[in-house]
């Protein structure tokens, strides 16, 4: 398999990842709509892959392209298609990728290495998608509604030194 990205960033051989910073991402567009889905960050390709393809599955259906059509059958169902519903479901697929990658059954109930293997897996082979649980998919349309939002108005009583207690004349009157 290759595992170099084009320039662009895009995997020449999945469709729907692409390479940002050392790691894999993974996003979908949803039908019909200008917005996109997150699905999160991989440590290799593969797992991206298969994240997307829940995803494309569940938005499109049986007629979606996906990257592992023998695969298909053995995918977590999302809950619904709601984004975060999508999300969990690809999150799950991708640790089932790396799983049978490594060897290791994963039972789908808990989402926990099967106890014949769990001694196999090092804390090492953990991973945590920094960007869903440090809320970056979010961080840009965050930052962006901050600047819509006005500034808290003050309403505080005049000091004694203010402009409005002094006897004088004022310095902006004409």
């Amino acid at each position: 398999m290759a595992s170099a990205s084009s320039p662009s960033g895009k995997h020449p051989l999945y469709r729907g990842i692409r390479r940002r910073s050392g790691k894999w991402v993974s996003e979908i567009r949803e039908p019909r709509k200008t917005t996109r889905i997150w699905l999160g960050t991989y440590p290799t390709p593969e797992m991206a892959a298969t994240a997307y393809d829940v995803a494309a599955l569940a938005l499109k259906g049986a007629e979606a392209f996906v990257n592992f059509p023998a695969s298909v059958a053995s995918y977590p169902l999302p809950a619904s298609i709601s984004s975060a519903d999508i999300r969990k479901a690809a999150a799950a697929a991708a640790l089932l990728k790396k799983a049978e990658s490594n060897g290791i059954e994963i039972d789908l109930g808990s989402g926990h290495p099967h106890p014949a293997k769990k001694e196999e897996m090092t804390s090492t082979e953990e991973y945590m998608d920094e960007d869903v649980f440090l809320n970056l998919p979010n961080l840009l349309v965050d930052m962006a509604e901050g600047l819509l939002v006005s500034p808290p108005r003050l309403s505080s009583t005049p000091s004694d030194d203010s402009p409005e207690n002094s006897d004088g004349e004022s310095l902006w009157g004409y």
